[in-house]
This record gives structure tokens, sequence and C-alpha cells, in this order.
């Protein structure tokens, strides 16, 4: 794309020399309006052609046109869900609409219960943020926000995991281009990973047809967090293939991929002001985003890149010693598995 300056030169050198074309005369003035007319034009021209090219697309354009080539929607955020054990008051109605959250967190009742002649009762309840912001650990809901007559404690005894983050657009546009360069069609493998990747929560499917003969098919699956698949998020897997593909297929098989635990040790040079427990929250944090963009893509941890992210995790000035799962090796992630951040030094 020309500016109006190139745009306004090349006029001016078509015009001969014999006329007065310094600036403020009359050949330069009744020139120059054109030149900036043009370059407005070109840069119009310009952004109708990148609204074409699904590169450079972001946000609302991306999940449109996506949607109208392809009939692909963009997965929406979740909000997380979970059970809890709430503990009072034998008899006290728990109502929809309750509050009870972690320090930070806040999650609303969605199940009115009663609780029972011990006092105590399992409650579901739902995070008020959409995302992952909602995935707690175990045993950090505990409070009541908002006192509640009759009821005492709570608790929830497993992590929360199903909150799930909007589909990014890198995860879109990589499903748009495998739509169009390996098209699902007949009930082929690319059909059966194209139905998997369409509920909400799924970060990418394997497929594995005839695994256990000419009529079976195995799909196995992490979640968008690049995780294996919760229990949850396999059953729906499971309806929405059964619901779409053919007849031929008698053995489905959606399953979780295994978790291969990543663990990392290492002698650590901190920089001044830093202290190990917060240097290794921030090893941990480098290490997932890491895995994540290997997950099912790559068959291996790599040592090297390993102690590429711990070198440059936050307050780190130097390592020593570097092992992964107690070696210096490369960790083989199997094709059925996905790796998962263990520990750092611990």
């Amino acid at each position: 794309m020309e500016d109006e300056k190139l745009i306004h030169d090349r006029m001016m050198s078509g015009i001969n020399d014999e006329y007065d074309k310094a600036k403020g005369e009359f050949i330069y003035d009744v020139t120059k309006p054109a030149a900036v007319e043009f370059a407005n034009q070109q840069k119009m021209i310009a952004e109708v052609q990148d609204k074409l090219d699904v590169e450079k697309l972001t946000g609302d354009e991306l999940t449109r046109t996506v949607y109208q080539r392809t009939g692909q929607s963009r997965k929406l955020a979740t909000q997380a869900t979970t059970t809890v054990i709430v503990s009072g008051a034998a008899g006290t109605i728990v109502r929809t609409g309750e509050i009870v959250g972690t320090d930070t967190i806040l999650f609303t009742v969605i199940e009115e219960v009663t609780l029972n002649e011990s006092g105590l009762a399992h409650v579901r309840i739902q995070c008020n943020e959409f995302g992952q912001i909602g995935n707690v650990p175990a045993n950090t809901i505990k409070h009541f926000p908002v006192s509640i007559p009759g009821l005492i404690n709570v608790y929830n005894p497993e992590p929360v995991v199903d909150g799930y983050d909007a589909e990014t657009d890198n995860d879109l546009r990589q499903r748009y281009y495998d739509k169009l360069q390996r098209p699902g069609k007949a009930g082929n493998k690319y059909h059966y990973r194209e139905w998997a990747l369409e509920v909400t929560g799924v970060g990418d499917a394997k497929i594995f047809p005839r695994y256990n003969g000419p009529l079976s098919m195995k799909v196995v699956v992490i979640d968008a967090n690049k995780l294996p698949a919760n229990d949850e998020l396999v059953q729906k897997v499971y309806d929405h293939i059964l619901e779409q593909m053919p007849f031929g297929v008698e053995d489905l098989n959606v399953i979780a991929a295994i978790g291969v635990p990543i663990n990392i040790s290492a002698s650590l040079s901190l920089a001044d002001g830093y202290t190990e427990p917060i240097v290794k929250q921030y090893i941990k944090e480098n290490m997932i985003e890491y895995l994540k963009e290997i997950a099912f893509k790559a068959s291996y941890v790599s040592y090297a890149k390993t102690g590429s992210e711990v070198i440059d995790s936050e307050g780190v000035l130097d390592y020593q010693d570097l092992l992964i799962n107690g070696s210096t090796a490369n960790v083989v992630i199997p094709d059925d598995g996905v790796p998962v951040m263990g520990g750092v030094n611990e």
C-alpha cells in the first residue's frame, strides 16, 4: 500500500518540469488533495482485503467469517460447577441463589436442598464468573459471604475442573483450517474428531479407527485446559458422537487421555527479593503454558525446552542439576496421553 507522499511524488514526476511544481504553487496544491484521496482509497481497499484473510481476523469478525464459511461456531466460556457439602441444623433449606465462596471467588447455589437428619446436604453450585477462574482446588470453597441462618459449614471435597475460557482465536482458526484441509465426511476419522471438537469444553481429540476390530472407533479427549477430560465431558462427547455418526461402527469408545505427570527438580539461583516458593509457582505457570502448547501435538516433553522455561521464569538467575521425572532425558508421552504439570522441587 502506497502512502500519500509516494503517490504525490509519482504524480508530480509525470508533469513537465517547465511548470513550477514547488510547494504552495498551483501544480503542487491541485495535485496534493488527489494524492491524499488516492492513498485513503488504497487504505480502504487494503482493509477490505484483510477481511477476506482469516489470518488477519480476530474476535467477532473471525467468529462471523468462520461460521459463514463452515458453519462452525466459537465455543463459549462456561461457568464452573461442583457439589459442596453443607452442614448445619437439620431441616434447614439451602435455597437457590444463596452464595458460598473461596477467599476471592463466589459461587451461587443452583439447586434447592434440605439438610438431612444429620444436618448435612450435597449442594450443587455454579461459579458467578465465566472461565477457568472457577477452577479452584479442593477444600477452598469454605465461606458464606452472607451468613445464612441454620448453616454452619461448607466445603468442596473435590477440585473444580469444568470452568473453560471461550475458545481462542487461534483454536477457532485451527478448527477452521482442519475443516477445510481434513474434512470430515462419511464417518471418516476426521469426522469423529470434528464431532468431538464441537462439544464445549473439549480442547482436542485423537481418533483411533479399528482399535478393537474393523467396526470399532476410539476417541481420546482432553479438555479446553489441555488436561484429561473429566467423566462428565467424556459422556457429553460420547452422546454427541452417537447422535451424529452413521451406521457401521458397533464399538464406540470415548475415553479421557492418560495424564502423564511432569515433575521438575533443580538447584535454583534466585534474584534478590525472590523466595523459592514464589519462584516455583512462576516455573509451574511457564511449564503449564508449554505443556498446553504441545498437548496432543508432540510425542515428548523436551528436556531442553523445560530448561528454557525454567531459566525464563521470573526470579530465576540460573539453575543446575535439572531433572524431569528424575532423569535428564526427554519424557515420552504415549499416543493416548497428555503431559500434566506436577511439582517443582517437591
